[in-house]
């Protein structure tokens, strides 16, 4: 019996755990933190493996139903929707890119043309000026009076236009990069994942099918319904910007019917930019407030009424996750995680609902 005791203690020394319950949450916690860094470090590869996938769960319903229904290979298919989806960006770049520049560059003048210039606005502002300086003039005569010389500091930085073909420039190659990786996607990703799921315990196979299922039909749905409906307040806004007569309004209405894929913050975006055009282009203040306001009712009626009616839910996740992921992303990522938020939100959502053990926290997010 004494000599059985020192293999029972080893038994029971196997059974413990590797890691104490005490140390399991701080290294649970580096562990996050570690996975955070590198998607912040290496973004530039992430990112377009992300785009990719995203792009794939989006477009490969498609390719199998191109398949089965009227047999066309996989390969030729999935070249057709990249080239369609490349022949997209470029379109609305190529809408976009020319008078937003333009604008960008004629915004300023027009602004100190509008302050200036015989306007209710540049009089009322001329009454607050005025008021402002004679504050100045009462804080100076009870100022000891003393002269110092003013320092001159000068800032030796990059033109705008150079940061900004940098950017472009890395933006085309990740854009490259994600599009040639959804055409491998949509050829083989279902091979890869079956036997991904091949190497799996039976009792897991089915988790991972259905997470895939799940996401590509809800990111399909989600991106089908909004892309109509931007479509539909985008012409509407352009449509608006016309009547009133608003330089380039199907440029306004392009880039609004875009933002609305950026929930909450593209509607502040687009009123921002709407209103500042205004100013900028018209001379009554009702005329000003009609493209802005406008815009707004739209945008409500649809996502409040229309959008709902037709695919039957809202998203599952609470207002105030979205809210805070759109700028977690945005932050982690730029302008791209900030379009990529809501997806990503989708997906996860998904994969929480699917796994047991973390089904608490999906019903902490849930709307």
């Amino acid at each position: 019996m004494d000599g059985q005791s020192p293999n029972n203690e080893a038994a029971g020394n196997d059974k413990r755990p590797l890691i104490s319950s005490d140390l399991a949450t701080p290294i649970y916690g580096l562990f996050g933190l570690g996975i955070l860094y590198t998607l912040y470090v290496a973004h530039q590869i992430i990112l377009p493996i992300v785009l990719a996938v995203m792009t794939s769960l989006l477009l490969s319903p498609l390719v199998k139903k191109a398949y089965v229904k009227w047999r066309i290979p996989r390969m030729v298919s999935s070249m057709v929707f990249v080239l369609l989806v490349l022949a997209g960006i470029v379109g609305i770049t190529l809408a976009v890119a020319t008078p937003a520049l333009k604008w960008v560059e004629e915004v300023p003048g027009a602004i100190s043309r509008v302050l200036v210039g015989e306007s209710e606005i540049s009089r009322q502002i001329a009454r607050v000026t005025e008021s402002a300086e004679q504050v100045e003039k009462s804080v100076e005569q009870l100022s000891d009076g003393e002269q110092r010389q003013p320092t001159a500091v000068v800032l030796q930085t990059d033109s705008w236009r150079s940061q900004l073909m940098n950017k472009v420039q890395n933006g085309i190659v990740g854009l490259a990069l994600a599009l040639a990786l959804t055409y491998f996607l949509l050829v083989s990703g279902d091979r890869l994942i079956r036997n991904f799921v091949r190497q799996l315990p039976m009792g897991q196979r089915k988790t991972v099918l259905r997470i895939t299922h799940d996401s590509q039909h809800l990111i399909a749905q989600y991106l089908g319904v909004l892309g109509l409906s931007n479509i539909f307040v985008g012409a509407a806004t352009g449509l608006i910007c016309w009547g009133v007569g608003l330089p380039d309004p199907a440029v306004w209405g392009l880039v609004a019917g875009l933002a609305r894929f950026v929930p909450y913050l593209g509607v502040v975006i687009s009123v921002s930019m709407l209103s500042v055009i205004s100013v900028i282009s018209l001379e009554e203040f009702w005329m000003m407030a009609i493209a802005p306001l406008g815009f707004l009712a739209l945008t409500t009626l649809v996502g409040a009424f229309i959008e709902p009616w037709i695919h039957g839910f809202r998203m599952a996740i609470n207002p105030v996750i979205i809210f805070v992921s759109i700028f977690f992303w945005g932050w982690l990522w730029g302008p791209v995680g900030v379009l990529l938020a809501v997806p990503l939100m989708t997906v996860i959502q998904v994969v929480l609902k699917q796994i047991p053990k973390l089904r608490p926290v999906y019903r902490v997010i849930a709307r």
